[in-house]
């Protein structure tokens, strides 16, 4: 039993999924001023919906998984299970994500899951196998979670603080994902993908990543600035996280000629994301108790 739970949490990307309704709740917290029961369903819905993708996207590559020493140990190139189980897997949890955002929320909320789900198993997951550059249209996918989530708070989808927020969360995917390509480049040429490492110089790429890092850290100083995070508090939190990415970030632009680790960036961004969310879902309850 416990192989199988564990087989299970790795076709679904756990990791990966669980970050993605962090975004969600966001999301619902920032049109709401508050978490509620009413979040329950939907938060349950757009993790099952990202697990039925993650599964359908270990399907979708698993050809070329099977080519990588990063991936080549996942389920199905490594006979765990076959790929028609995944398959039906992945069915089963896009419709029953798909109605548990329905049910908890409404049909809008519902088509933004699947929005979400097209854009990443049928425009991103084909266009990397074609461009080394699919990862711009590709973060999309970051921005759409947390749309889902306001519209399931009751937030207007036309509102110009959504447009700030899925921004942000669009944004900082790039250097996320580059970061990636510069730890396992070679392993994606291997595998026939065009990666970035082909095309540029290392330095190029660290120029890039950094001027992305830096447009990540404004995009979250537009936050407060658009009435997205209000307390005093959590203004100062992203100020400082800023500045602090901006500052991490900043020997990217200097040439050494020895090796510097993606992975420390890789994580270090991540942790600056997490900070976001977390002021993100913190704040807006927060001003919700001072004007209560």
């Amino acid at each position: 039993m416990g192989e199988r739970i564990k087989l299970l949490l790795e076709i679904n990307k756990v990791r990966i999924t669980f970050a993605v309704t962090l975004t969600m709740i966001a999301g619902y917290a920032l049109a709401k001023n508050t978490l509620d029961a009413g979040v329950l369903l939907p938060m349950f819905g757009i993790f099952v919906l990202a697990c039925g993708s993650a599964a359908l996207n270990h399907y979708q590559d698993k050809d070329r998984d099977a080519l990588m020493k990063r991936t080549m140990n996942r389920p199905i190139p490594s006979g765990k299970i076959s790929s028609n189980q995944v398959l039906v897997i992945s069915f089963v949890e896009i419709a029953l994500g798909t109605y548990l955002i329905y049910l908890g929320s409404n049909f809008l909320a519902a088509q933004l899951g699947l929005l979400a789900l097209i854009w990443y198993n049928g425009i991103y997951t084909p266009l990397k196998r074609k461009t080394a550059v699919a990862v711009i249209p590709g973060s999309i996918i970051g921005s759409i979670p947390p749309m889902v989530g306001w519209v399931a708070g009751g937030g207007a989808l036309a509102d110009p603080r959504l447009l700030v927020l899925a921004f942000f969360f669009f944004v900082w995917q790039v250097p996320h994902f580059w970061l990636l390509m510069l730890n396992y480049g070679k392993e994606y040429e291997t595998a026939g993908y065009p990666s970035i490492t082909a095309k540029i110089s290392k330095q190029q790429i660290k120029n890039a990543t950094f001027v992305w890092t830096a447009a990540t850290a404004i995009a979250a100083l537009m936050l407060p600035v658009f009435g997205l995070v209000s307390t005093l508090f959590f203004k100062v939190i992203v100020l400082l996280a800023a500045v602090w990415l901006v500052t991490v970030f900043a020997p990217l632009l200097q040439a050494k000629k020895k090796e510097f680790n993606p992975f420390f960036y890789f994580m270090r961004i991540n942790y600056f994301v997490l900070v976001m969310i977390i002021t993100l879902s913190i704040d807006p309850i927060i001003k919700g108790w001072l004007v209560f």
